[in-house]
Parts: structure tokens; sequence; C-alpha cells
């Protein structure tokens, strides 16, 4: 009987010994998760002081801002569509806000942005090439890869081809293939519009016998092909569909034909359609 009354005393010590050690245990763990708070919340404020000290720093000031790629635009229009100037601190700028304000830009097609410390700034640009305008209803102009960069308006090139017949399906999204919204298949394009952009790069080629810049508009026929109005005496030129590149070096031998012909001194039409079969219509002198 004496023995079980020692074993109850035992057993209550050791319960009571470990509820006290699971207490100051709870407080040790408590004081360490306030110690560490404190240590991040000092930290971050030692950062956030670094962090105004640098950006409010003259010695950061932009002093250097170089600007490269610029054909159509003005350094002005650019550090404004940026906005970034002189005297800005250099670590103030958030290069990935400048580089998104500048392709929100509708003649600007890449960009880049980075730091020169302790005060210089870089932008490179490359702006979209204008290839043609398309008239759908409503004009837009396309660059040398056929994508729509923008609406047309009157300040832009008037130099350009202008491609009529097409319609809004024919032409490709204006956002690009790794923009597409999700699910969304790219758009294949028509046939016309293949048509069209073959005969707009021949124009670009050196020494071609018809360059863009000859080509006041291509009218497009989704059952006869292309017809092209060109140079300053408007001439008219049946293309039709396919073999653009023998067809161009007929145009060019026809030319070269016209030229020692004295009883013709110009034409004011041409059917390329078939090679086999070529109707030209001259001007013969009076």
């Amino acid at each position: 009987m004496f023995g079980r009354k020692k074993s109850r005393k035992n057993l209550r010590k050791n319960t009571k010994t470990k509820r006290e050690f699971k207490f100051f245990g709870r407080i040790m763990l408590g004081f360490k998760l306030i110690v560490a708070v404190a240590a991040v919340a000092a930290i971050s404020a030692v950062f956030i002081l670094i962090h105004d000290i640098l950006t409010q720093c003259d010695y950061f000031k932009i002093s250097r801002l170089t600007i490269e790629g610029a054909q159509r635009l003005s350094e002005k229009e650019i550090s404004q569509q940026a906005r970034v100037g002189m005297g800005m601190n250099i670590l103030a700028v958030n290069l990935t806000l400048v580089r998104k304000r500048l392709l929100a830009h509708p003649w600007i097609a890449e960009a880049g942005v980075s730091r020169e410390i302790p005060s210089g700034l870089s932008i490179w640009i490359k702006e979209h090439r204008p290839l043609a305008v398309v008239d759908v209803g409503k004009k837009f102009l396309i660059n040398h890869s056929g994508n729509i960069f923008k609406a047309w308006d009157v300040s832009d090139p008037a130099d350009l081809p202008v491609v009529s017949g097409l319609n809004v399906l024919d032409l490709p999204p204006v956002y690009g293939q790794a923009e597409l919204p999700e699910g969304e298949i790219a758009r294949e394009r028509t046939t016309p519009f293949k048509a069209v952009m073959k005969v707009l790069r021949l124009g670009r080629q050196q020494g071609t016998i018809l360059p863009n810049r000859s080509i006041r508009q291509i009218r497009v026929d989704r059952q006869i092909g292309l017809t092209l109005l060109a140079f300053d005496r408007i001439k008219t030129i049946n293309l039709g569909y396919d073999d653009y590149d023998g067809k161009y070096h007929m145009l060019a031998n026809l030319f070269s034909y016209l030229k020692h012909q004295q009883h013709v001194t110009d034409f004011d039409r041409i059917d390329l359609n078939n090679l086999n079969r070529v109707v030209l219509n001259p001007l013969r002198r009076e």
C-alpha cells in the first residue's frame, strides 16, 4: 500500500514538470517570433531608407540620354512617350514600364531600355516600316511583314501603294502570333492577300521594273486577280494570279521593246494574265 502512494506522488510531480516546460517553451517561441518580426521590420526599414537615399541622390540624375533607331519619330517624341528626361534619377526609372510605354506607340515595333550607371540612360527602338495602305472601308498601314500596325491618317506617308478590294477577313490579326488570345488559332492568310504581298515584295527588290513607289493602287478581284495602276501617267497593268516573277520579267522586256519603237510613244493598258497571250494597248504618235 505504501508503494502505491509513492508512485502517485511521483506521477503528479512529472506531470507538473512537463506543464512548466511546455509553458516556458511557448514563451521562448513567442519571444523568438517577436525578435524575428522586429528584425525583418528593421531590415526593411534600412532597405527603404537606402532606396530613398539612392533614388533622391543627385549623383544618379540622368545627364546623358541616348536614343538610337529613330527615323520617323524624333528623339523628343520618343523621350515623351517613354516619360523620361534629363535630371530624373536613373535608379527611380522602371525599365520594364518604360519599355511598355514605348511599345504602346503605333510606330514602334521593338524597344529596349538600359541604365548606364551612374548617370546614363540608353533607349533603342525599331520602327515599323510601312509597306502599303490597305483600304477595307477604313484605311490601315501594313508593315513589311504584312501586319497591320496602325490606322492610316493624313500625317502618314502619301507615296505608298493603296490596296483595295480586300475585306476584313483577308487581313491578318492586329496582334502578333505570340499574343494570340488563349484558344484562338492564327488566321491563315488568304490567296488574295498572299498575292498582294508577293507583288509588294517584288516591288522592294533592287532594280525591279515596277518599284512600289511607282504603284499608285493595287485592285484585288477575287476571281481574276490583281490589277495595278502605276506611274505618274497612270497605266493599267493586269497581273491576275500566280507567276508574278515571270510577269515582271515580261514587263521589263516589253518596256525595253517599246523604247525602240518610233511609232509607239507609250501604252495605257497591258494584260499579263496569260503570258502566252499578252495584250497591249499602245499610244501611237499622231
